[in-house]
């Protein structure tokens, strides 16, 4: 049985976020930390949820303090962090698997010679 409800739980995870000065690491291990007891008594699937929905909320609710990136990771918008854009057309992902299979690598590796060569161009 929980011990608190997600949503009471998540209210308590933001307002401790809140006070947390800006920079602090490891900050899902701090909230917890500072929960103290209620933290330790909460099961780690009551945590995990109450962390993912406490995250949702600060990169919503303050942008201006915080940045939930693509990988649901919580950080801090200090303004060193920039979201990538990962969209690739469909038809771009198919030519470079295309080109991969072609020149027997994995397309990791095809997109690294890609940058590596660009570079290489650009300084000349």
């Amino acid at each position: 049985m929980a011990l608190l409800s997600k949503n009471r739980l998540t209210k308590m995870m933001l307002d401790i976020l809140l006070q947390l000065p800006t920079g602090a690491k490891n900050l899902k291990e701090n909230i917890t930390f500072r929960l103290g007891s209620i933290g330790q008594l909460s099961s780690n699937r009551d945590i995990n949820a109450a962390w993912d929905e406490t995250k949702s909320r600060a990169a919503k609710l303050y942008p201006d303090r915080f940045i939930l990136d693509k990988r649901n990771v919580l950080q801090w918008n200090d303004g060193s962090v920039r979201v990538l854009d990962d969209k690739i057309s469909t038809a771009n992902v198919k030519r470079l698997n295309q080109l991969a299979e072609t020149e027997n690598c994995s397309v990791d590796d095809l997109v690294t010679k890609l940058i590596s060569d660009y570079k290489h161009q650009k300084k000349k």
